[in-house]
């Protein structure tokens, strides 16, 4: 069974700042930034993120793609974008994983050994927190889970609030259990 504790960690605080591998930005789908956790990537990152990522052409829902990081501390930036909550009947569950699970498959790609979440789809997209939280910890548990995924080390849920933070804790309780 995998040590929930050394692989998988609950992180408070602003995820331009933390010394990963790779942080994700939760993007929206033409890549060239945007409001919350995309915004502050773009503004901590310097204006050579935006211009890599217009080269990219966009990523749909569910999908991932892959840049460097310029001036963060984390080498690489990978944008997922997530669903826009449409009340649990427009396949959200799903889009969310996908989400998650295309993200850590570049991780895996690339040989990285950290990564680091913010909230996917939480702020402006709407998705129900709990909802979310329960969905990425699931996620990402299983992902680790497998032992064709062994080159990540540690995966950081990045909570930028208390009450995110505190869903995190829940759902990584229910899983160590």
């Amino acid at each position: 069974m995998l040590n929930v504790k050394n692989k998988l960690a609950i992180y408070r605080g602003n995820i331009t700042k933390i010394g990963v591998d790779a942080i994700v930005n939760a993007a929206n789908p033409s890549l060239l930034g945007g409001g919350g956790v995309d915004g502050a990537i773009h503004a901590a990152a310097g204006p050579q993120l935006l211009e890599e990522c217009k080269e990219l052409g966009g990523c749909a829902v569910g999908q991932a793609k892959i840049t460097a990081g310029y001036q963060l501390p984390a080498p690489f930036v990978i944008h997922t974008v997530g669903p826009i909550w449409r009340g649990g009947k427009a396949d959200e569950a799903r889009l969310l994983a996908c989400c998650y699970y295309n993200t850590l498959e570049l991780v895996n790609e690339y040989r990285l050994a950290t990564v680091a979440f913010p909230a996917i789809s939480t702020g402006a997209y709407g998705y129900p927190r709990e909802q979310a939280a329960a969905i990425a910890v699931k996620t990402i548990y299983n992902y680790l889970t497998d032992p064709a995924h062994g080159s990540i080390h540690r995966v950081y849920l990045v909570a930028f609030d208390k009450e995110t933070e505190q869903l995190y804790r829940k759902e990584l309780e229910k899983i160590a259990e």
